[in-house]
């Protein structure tokens, strides 16, 4: 799907531990390096409704929530966030980075509950319509090694309770859509060094501003 913005959009996604926040940081300066203007964002959030929706979906009191209302916040907090955010950034020409977006919903609401996907993509088409992520940055790690590292943060939040068998769907949700999405998709072996996993990051990021450049 070729973007109708002048600016383009990056996602940045992986499940527990991957070191989402550090790299993410990396990829700004690359591009800013590269004299792109950089709005950094992440979901659920972005915006002050979406922070107040991200307080709730994080809640680790909250227990009775069903899958449904966790699907349709995820979705509220994005309609919000692409409304006051991420739209007017990339109309304006600027390069959007964005901690997950709706390849989370795919992979979390998808795959770790076991929403059907022709559900999610119905929501999708309506709250996005032809908006879609240029390029995709995966941070991959297994399972066990990533809620290790998880783990040694803080505090777990809701979805950090959950049992090991559902970050494997998250996992292989994720692994599937980079296979399905190989134009779209830069999957990177996150369980490796920093210094080499920034190595891979910015050799796809270089290639990928040769091909925008073009």
């Amino acid at each position: 799907m070729i973007s109708v913005y002048p600016g383009k959009f990056v996602t940045v996604e992986g499940s527990e531990g991957v070191g989402k926040s550090t790299n993410i940081g990396f990829i700004k300066d690359v591009l800013e390096s590269s004299g792109k203007e950089i709005v950094l964002t992440r979901e659920p959030g972005g915006t002050a409704p979406g922070e107040r929706i991200r307080d709730i979906l994080l809640d680790n009191k909250i227990n009775t929530m069903s899958d449904d209302t966790e699907l349709l916040l995820m979705f509220a907090a994005r309609a919000q966030h692409l409304a006051e955010v991420i739209k007017p950034a990339l109309e304006q020409g600027k390069w959007v980075i964005c901690d997950r977006f709706t390849d989370a919903t795919y992979a979390y609401q998808g795959g770790g509950r076991g929403i059907d996907t022709s559900r999610i993509a119905t929501l999708e088409n309506w709250v996005q319509g032809d908006l879609r992520p240029d390029l995709t940055i995966l941070l991959d790690i297994n399972v066990n090694e990533g809620l290790e590292r998880a783990g040694q943060r803080s505090e777990p939040d809701r979805f950090e309770l959950e049992k090991q068998a559902f970050f494997e769907r998250v996992r292989n949700a994720y692994l599937k859509m980079a296979k399905d999405n190989p134009e779209r998709f830069r999957t990177i072996d996150a369980g490796k060094p920093l210094n080499d996993v920034q190595a891979q990051i910015k050799e796809h990021l270089d290639a990928y501003l040769v091909q925008t450049s073009a």
